[in-house]
Order: structure tokens, then C-alpha cells, then sequence
């Protein structure tokens, strides 16, 4: 069960949940969603729900036609928008479908407050590259005692995909392991097992999610983010942008951009479009904060996935950076990196603070080599995106300047470290917020932090960009 935060007013949540079995054969046949009701019941106090709302059913399929593979058909998936919340308010609820009495038990959640310079979540927790491992479990039991509010899932979730059709053990490096294979499989029930893993938090915080390239999951007639587009919610249309893979909402005094690297990212394109004009309906006097997020870093000097979304920092770095945004997250690299203030590889106090997440447990284990140690710098052949073109660049200034990585840690590079753990934003007002990394190793030690830092705003020196404070 997810429980999933829109960007409605007044406050709004929808509900995701699943009912029905799946089902994994060479001939799969899909259940009928229109044979149950999609419920929810809300209320102020336990057991007595003065608000319900009905919403739609659906399911999907993961179809390849290639001998041997088998193939899956989802459970029915219920969302429900359930409309007429107050801010900052604790409710119960159920879900179901009350005419055959399948109404599951009773769950909780507070909604966030309303857009405004003087509220915020209490705590935003960022995790990326989860995955369903014993570190996964780690990271998770983890992130649930530190109690957040806002839950953002940076891309990669499931994993699936590193397994074949029929199951079993999957594997760290799925070409390395199945070599033969005619197309990147998935195993669709780790999905179902996911949900069922996540349910103790996503039952209770709101998660948004963007997508990885874990994600894309391809499958007959080049159908690609079926299980993604159908599972999750996500405030697409309230937001302007009428499509699942890119999209923004507001959290209190936090605007949040969640953008996608596996669509047209271009100048352009719409997805650089839609980002143009949402940007310029920012009122910084009622969300002060401007947190972007997408998947795949732009700044990262790990040897893994170095420089592979150059092409789309060039795209779109310079609209994010004239507009102010002040924290980026993203996965895909697992491992832990926070830069300091930068701009163009070059370090700038306008710019934003990058922030690389990608450790949150999955089958492929951290990693541990930096492009700056000796023999590791990749070659201008590697890397290579899943989307986009390829579009690495040697230095033109600096300490690496005519060098495609640099022979010591970046001055860019403020921290970084080969761990496992999640990340905890707590904005304290319009300028100040505490960033903090946890370890799972720390995980049973009491205030130890992995990486902290106030991260400050000051637009007043920065006034030279659009889209700033009026005040």
C-alpha cells in the first residue's frame, strides 16, 4: 500500500493499493478491474470516517515474445483521491472495496502543511537506489526511526530488472550473468514484494517518486515504465506537465522540481518547456526553497556513470541555475557525494548544492572507485546513457584543465564516502536547513551522522538571477 501526496488545494492525497493475485505464465490472463470498487474512508478519529471517496482500477502486464520467458499480469491496482483534507492534520483510514467487506485495517497519516514562508515539513527523507536486500532492510528500518514527513524515492526502486522472467537469484551484473538473454528481463513479483516490504512507512508518509533507469523495464512492441506509469501516482496533471516522468509540488515553503533523464530533456522539448514556465510561476515569498531531483547526477567524480548525463546538464543547467534552485538529489551512483556550491564546474555561491543519494541497499552493491584514483579514470567510451546522447567534455579551467577527470578529489567534491544510508532534510525556515546522511552502519548508535551541514540561502548575492526573492 502507498500513500502518495498531491499537489491539490485544498490538501488532497491519493491512495494507491493493490487487490487480486498476480499471475506469472506463458499464457497470462488480466483480471477485470471493473469487478471490484476502489474505496477509501477517512476520518479524525479512529474508526469514525466522515469522508469517503471512490476512485479507478487497473491493471498491467509485462509481455515478451520470446520463447522460454514467462510473462506476468498484475493484481487489480486501486487509486484513490481522496479531497477535502485540512493541512497539518492527522487521519485515519481504510481502504477497500466495502460491498464484499474487503476493507483492509485502519491506517494513519498527517497531511503537509499549505504552501507558505512559515511552515515546512518536519523532516524530508531521500533515499534513492533501494532495491529489496538485507541493506534495503537497513536503510528502511533506519529511515522509519527517524520519523520524516515527506519521503523522496530518487529513482530505482525495485530492482526487478535484475532478475529473469522466472525468478530465482538475481544478479549484481545481469548482462554479466545472462549473457544469452534476448531482452533485459524483469521479474515483476519483486515489485509486488516491494510494496509489501515499503508498506510500514509508505502507508503513513507521503512518497514521491521519479524515475531510474531501473525503471524502464522494456518489453513486446518496445512498451517501456509500465509497472512505474501504473503503480505510482504523481501530481502530473495538477502540475501542469501531463506526464508521469516529469512533474513539481509544494510541501510548505518548498517548491520541489521532480524532473526525468529517460524522456526528452532537450531545449526543445516539452518536458524543457513545461520546467521554463513552472519555474516563472514561482513566488519566492511563499516558497522560498527550490529543491530539484532527478535521477542521474550531473556532478559526480565516482568511476560509475562519470559524466554520463553531461548532455543533459548542458541542457538544462542554466535555466535551473538563473532560477535559484538551491538543492539537487539525485541516485544512480551508489555511493554518497554532496559537492559544494557549484555552476559549470566552476565553484559558484549562486549555485546549487548537489547532493548524490544512490545508497540506499540494492543487489549491486556500493561503489568504491573515484575517477581520480589512480587507473581509474574511464574512457571517453564509457558511460554511455540509456537515453540521450554522449556528450563528455575535458576541463577547460582548473587544476584538470585539457583532462577528462581530475588526479585528486574535485574542489567541487565536498564529501564522499562508499556507505550504504539514506538522507534527512529538515528546513528550519526560508534560510537555513540541516542536511544530514546516515550510515546504516550507525545505525544502532545514537547522534552520529555520516555527513551534516547547514545549508544556507542567501539570495540577497545573488541577484544578478530571475526568478528571486522580490523582497
Amino acid at each position: 500500500m502507498e500513500l502518495l501526496f498531491t499537489k491539490i488545494r485544498p490538501v488532497c492525497v491519493e491512495v494507491v493499493f493493490d487487490s487480486g493475485d498476480a499471475k506469472v505464465g506463458s499464457n497470462v490472463t488480466e483480471l477485470d478491474p471493473s469487478t471490484v470498487t476502489s474505496e477509501v474512508w477517512c476520518g479524525k478519529k479512529r474508526g469514525r470516517y466522515t469522508i469517503k471517496n471512490k476512485g479507478a482500477s487497473v491493471v498491467y502486464s509485462q509481455l515478451y515474445p520470446y520463447k522460454g520467458l514467462l510473462n506476468y499480469t498484475s493484481g487489480i491496482i486501486h487509486h484513490v483521491k481522496v479531497e477535502g483534507l485540512e493541512p497539518g492534520t492527522k487521519y485515519y483510514y481504510r481502504c477497500g472495496d466495502s460491498f464484499i467487506q474487503a476493507m483492509s485495517e485502519e491506517h494513519v497519516f498527517e497531511t503537509l502543511p499549505l504552501p507558505g514562508h512559515n511552515a515546512y515539513p518536519r523532516r524530508v527523507g531521500v533515499v534513492g537506489d533501494l532495491g529489496l536486500t538485507s541493506n534495503t532492510s537497513s536503510t528502511i528500518d533506519h529511515l522509519i526511526q527517524n520519523d520524516p514527513s515527506l519521503f523522496l524515492m530518487v529513482g530505482d526502486l525495485s530492482y526487478a530488472n535484475q532478475y529473469l522472467t522466472t525468478g530465482g537469484k538475481g544478479a549484481r551484473c545481469f548482462s554479466c550473468a545472462f549473457p544469452d538473454a534476448p531482452i533485459r528481463e524483469t521479474y515483476q513479483p519483486r515489485w509486488d514484494g516491494w510494496g509489501r516490504f515499503m508498506q510500514p512507512l509508505i502507508s503513513r508518509v507521503p512518497m514521491m517518486v521519479i524515475e531510474g533507469n531501473h525503471e524502464i523495464e522494456p518489453q513486446v512492441a518496445a512498451v517501456t515504465f509500465e509497472s512505474y506509469r501504473t503503480r505510482f501516482a504523481v501530481p502530473s496533471r495538477e502540475s501542469g506537465s501531463n506526464s508521469n516522468f516529469y512533474y513539481s509540488f509544494d510541501a510548505g515553503g518548498i517548491h520541489f522540481l521532480m524532473l526525468g533523464a529517460y524522456v526528452d530533456y532537450s531545449r526543445r522539448g516539452t518536458q524543457y518547456h513545461w520546467l521554463k514556465k513552472d519555474l516563472e510561476n514561482i513566488d519566492r515569498n511563499v516558497t522560498p526553497w527550490l529543491i530539484a531531483a532527478w535521477h542521474p547526477p550531473w556532478y559526480n567524480s565516482y568511476s560509475s556513470h562519470y559524466q554520463e548525463f553531461e548532455c543533459m546538464r548542458q541542457e538544462m543547467e542554466s535555466l535551473l541555475y538563473h532560477h535559484g534552485v538551491d538543492i539537487v538529489f539525485s541516485g544512480h551512483v551508489h555511493a554518497y557525494e554532496r559537492m559544494n556550491r557549484i555552476y559549470n564546474y566552476t565553484l559558484d555561491p549562486c549555485g546549487p548544492v548537489y547532493i548524490t543519494v544512490g545508497d540506499g541497499g540494492n543487489i549491486e552493491q556500493v561503489d568504491i572507485d573515484h575517477a581520480d584514483d589512480p587507473g581509474k579514470c574511464p574512457s571517453a567510451g564509457d558511460n554511455v546513457p540509456e537515453y540521450g546522447g554522449v556528450c563528455h567534455l575535458n576541463f577547460s579551467s582548473g587544476p584538470a584543465k585539457g583532462k577528462f577527470c581530475w588526479d585528486r578529489q574535485p574542489d567541487w567534491s565536498a564529501f564522499r564516502e562508499s556507505s550504504f544510508g539514506h538522507g534527512i532534510l529538515e528546513v528550519l525556515n526560508s534560510t537555513y536547513a540541516l542536511w544530514t546522511w546516515h550510515r546504516n552502519q550507525d545505525i544502532y548508535k545514537e547522534n552520529s551522522e555520516g555527513d551534516q551541514i547547514y545549508i544556507v540561502r542567501q539570495p540577497e548575492l545573488c541577484l544578478t538571477t530571475a526568478s528571486k526573492d522580490s523582497s
